[in-house]
Formats: structure tokens, C-alpha cells, sequence
């Protein structure tokens, strides 16, 4: 209804100054303010009836259009149709009510014919004008009502597609995590099982080490990221696994910086690694492999390994360095580094 009020006022205003700028020296506009208050009263009356009159006829006309011919389809076309529309609303509404006025008014004072059409042209293009610009008003306040539907139903459609790809990666992550699992288990029964065949008493103390360093697996490996403190302390329960079953074949060098360790990276990787590491190279006491776990001068965390490939390469299980990477990229960290030469082979983690 406030829509309604404003469009009302704004085309009684418009009859107004463009009736006066129609013909400024017009006697009636110096005698205006001269009559009697019932008389300018009358006369505002009959111009806010015609001027709501006009008003709605308008309004009618661009409701119908909307839903017959929107602006969407074809701009020029609506744009046309509706201007044209407007001026023989205009024009008809003139002549009906003008055709009213002759037919019950005997009292009207009469006048030559010139002067009665120049009026009649007048009030028409008066009407065509405040039409016009009520159309236009109307359009605006309807484009402008599409455009913010749009914008909140391209936000909302933005905002679920966001929603999904977040619960895809989450997905994906939780995937990636779950890989662990059973790659980490495999491993190590197939070592455990060696191991009680060569020697029950050894067996017995990696099958105990294996159970405590599987309990942090399980509280850990869910986890998204981990104080690399907590992650050393794992891979050295992990180190004491390997070097039971490698024995000296493998050396560590764990340089970790302190001001380095309350930082955080990805659980597990570290150990992914290592394993790594020593599933792609050579490990024999007359050439020991070396892995140095350190901190880089860039503040990143490193496993540097020697680069002893194997001549017969084991079949891969795809788990390892791709799952770290992926898992780095979908929680939207920087991506580990991959640096290898002749005899070195290095990854480097971003610290979080």
C-alpha cells in the first residue's frame, strides 16, 4: 500500500508541473491560488481520482506484460509493447472520461472548438507522460526485485555447492584416512609373522611394541592435523618396529629444532615416510639406507632418505607419499616438496 501512496503522490505531482509547463501563461494559473479554498479543494480532488485512475490502469498494464511477455525473453519487443500500450490506456481513459463529463454536465461553460481540442491534447499528453513515467517506475522497482531474487538465489546456490563439495572432500579425506588402516596392519603382521617363525622371544617384544604403537594409530590417525611433538614420539615407537626387523641394515638421524616441534603437520606422515623409504630401497648392513628426519632452513619437516633403489621394484599399494599429498592439498595446505638426486631422496612438509 506505501508502493501505492508513493506511485499516487508522484503522478498527481507530474499532472501538476506538466499541465503548468504545458502552457505557463495560461490565465488559469494566476487566478489559481485566488479562488475560493472549496473550489482548489475540488479541483485537487478530481486530479488525485484521475491521477490514481491513470496509476492503476499502468500498474495493470505492467503486471500483465510480466507475466505475458517478461523482460527476460525479449527486451525490445516488451519495451515497445508496453510503451505502446501505455499511450492507448492513456488516450482511452481521456476519451471515456471526457465522453462521462459531456453527457452528464449541462453546467460546462462552453468554448470554441480550437481551444477545446488544444485542452484535449493537453490532458492526453499529460496522461501519456505521467503513464510513461509510472511504467517506468514500475519496471525499475521489477527489475530491481528480479535482480536481488537472483543475486539471493545465486548466493544460496552458491552457498550449496560449497556445502557439497565440502562433504565430497570431507569424504574424500576420511577415505584417505581410513587407507592407513589396513596398510599399516598388513605391513607389520607380514613382518610379525617372520619374525615368531625366526625368533618367538623377539616376536613376542615387536607383537607388544606393535599393539602400543597401533593404539596411537587408532586415537590419531582420524585427526586432520597433529603437534609434530606427538608425531616424533610415534615414529620413534615406529623406528624401534623397523630396526627390529632390519636391524642395521637402516640408520635414523632424528634433528628436529625445538622451536619447531609445538608446530603441527599430517598424523602418520612421517612414518608413511619412512616406510616409504625403506620399501623403495635397499637396506644391508655392508651399505646401510640413511633416513634423516630433520627441519629445513624454510621451516619445513623433512625426511631425507639415500637412494639405494632396489633392483626387483615391490609391487605398490598407492597408499604412502600420494596419500600424503592428497590429504595436504584437500585441507587446503601448501603442498609437500618433492626434491631427488643421484643419491638423495627427499620430501618436505609444510608445518601448519
Amino acid at each position: 500500500m506505501k508502493r501505492r501512496l508513493v506511485i499516487w503522490t508522484v503522478a498527481c505531482i507530474t499532472f501538476y508541473i506538466f499541465s503548468y509547463l504545458i502552457d505557463p501563461f495560461d490565465p488559469v494559473w494566476q487566478i489559481y491560488f485566488k479562488e475560493p479554498w472549496q473550489v482548489i479543494t475540488e479541483d485537487i480532488l478530481w486530479v488525485l481520482l484521475f491521477s490514481i485512475l491513470i496509476s492503476e490502469v499502468s500498474i495493470l498494464i505492467d503486471r500483465m506484460l510480466n507475466k505475458m511477455l517478461p523482460w527476460r525473453n525479449r527486451t525490445i519487443k516488451r519495451l515497445l509493447i508496453q510503451c505502446l500500450l501505455q499511450i492507448v490506456g492513456s488516450v482511452l481513459i481521456v476519451i471515456i472520461i471526457n465522453t462521462v463529463v459531456d453527457c452528464t454536465s449541462e453546467t460546462l461553460p462552453k468554448m470554441d472548438a480550437r481551444k477545446e481540442y488544444t485542452l484535449l491534447g493537453q490532458w492526453v499528453a499529460t496522461n501519456i507522460v505521467i503513464s510513461l513515467i509510472i511504467s517506468a517506475f514500475n519496471t525499475v522497482d521489477y527489475l530491481l526485485e528480479n535482480w536481488k531474487k537472483t543475486a539471493v538465489e545465486a548466493a544460496q546456490h552458491k552457498l550449496r555447492a560449497s556445502k557439497h563439495k565440502q562433504a565430497a572432500m570431507a569424504a574424500e579425506l576420511q577415505a584417505l584416512k581410513l587407507q592407513i588402516d589396513p596398510h599399516f596392519i598388513f605391513n607389520n603382521l607380514s613382518v610379525l609373522s617372520e619374525l615368531i617363525l625366526a625368533d618367538q622371544q623377539l616376536g613376542y617384544e615387536y607383537s607388544e611394541k606393535f599393539a602400543r604403537v597401533y593404539r596411537y594409530l587408532l586415537v590419531n590417525s582420524k585427526k586432520d592435523i597433529i603437534a609434530v611433538e606427538e608425531e616424533l614420539k610415534f615414529l620413534e615407537s615406529y623406528i624401534f618396529l623397523i630396526e627390529k626387523r632390519i636391524g642395521e641394515g637402516v640408520i635414523f638421524k632424528i634433528d628436529v629444532q625445538e622451536e619447531y616441534r609445538s608446530m603441527y603437520t599430517l598424523p602418520l606422515s612421517l612414518q608413511l615416510l619412512v616406510e616409504n623409504a625403506i620399501k623403495h630401497n635397499q637396506t644391508s648392513k655392508a651399505n646401510p639406507l640413511e633416513i634423516h628426519v630433520y627441519t629445513s632452513s624454510e621451516g619445513e619437516l623433512a625426511v631425507s632418505n639415500t637412494f639405494l633403489p632396489l633392483i626387483n621394484k615391490p609391487d605398490s599399494s598407492g597408499v604412502g607419499l600420494t596419500n600424503i599429498i592428497a590429504r595436504y592439498e584437500i585441507l587446503g595446505y601448501a603442498k609437500p616438496i618433492i626434491e631427488r638426486t643421484e643419491d638423495k631422496f627427499t620430501v618436505k612438509l609444510p608445518l601448519i
